[in-house]
């Protein structure tokens, strides 16, 4: 995490101190400085709030629902449209037909999200991505239980569901 410090200002030159004892000016000590430390940081980042809208009503209603969430959380809505994989084409430009599918679909996503805005009046607070269909498919496994493991130049970090707490039973006094 990068650290954040506000930028040095010229300090005023010192007055001598007086001394009460014995009425003395006295200097500062010559290379001591007063110890500046850095404005504390949460540790914890900001939640995302992942929503995959597909154009459906419900998906619609999701999309509101988080962007009010990411304001009162102080969160990020990363809105994803899911793109499966074109079939094969027999004459090779399946390239070019998922190129300009992805652009379409980035545009119809964008267009979703901006009603959604215009609806709630909360901006600021969104990113949009399309995503293909086995990406997607690996972060829903992640919410359902299974292992997801992140692995690139900085390191390994493995993204597992919290165990749950069984339910606490209160039981009567005397009882």
């Amino acid at each position: 995490m990068s650290e954040f410090r506000p930028p040095r200002e010229p300090e005023p030159e010192a007055e001598p101190a007086a001394d009460s004892s014995s009425g003395a000016t006295r200097e500062p000590d010559p290379g001591v400085e007063p110890l500046r430390l850095s404005p504390l940081l949460p540790r914890r980042q900001n939640p995302w709030l992942v929503v995959e809208v597909d154009g459906s009503p419900a998906a619609h209603g999701a999309l509101v629902w988080a962007l009010r969430e990411a304001a009162r959380r102080e969160a990020t809505v990363v809105a994803v449209s899911v793109l499966d994989e074109p079939d094969a084409d027999p004459l090779g430009g399946a390239a070019r037909v998922q190129v300009r599918a992805h652009l379409v679909a980035h545009d119809q996503l964008e267009a979703r999200v901006l009603r959604a805005i215009a609806e709630t009046g909360i901006h600021g607070r969104s990113r949009t991505a399309v995503l293909d269909r086995p990406v997607f498919e690996a972060l829903t496994a992640a919410t359902r239980g299974a292992d997801l493991v992140m692995v690139g130049a900085r390191g390994k970090t493995v993204l597992r569901q919290a165990v749950p707490r069984p339910p606490t039973r209160r039981l009567a006094r005397g009882a």
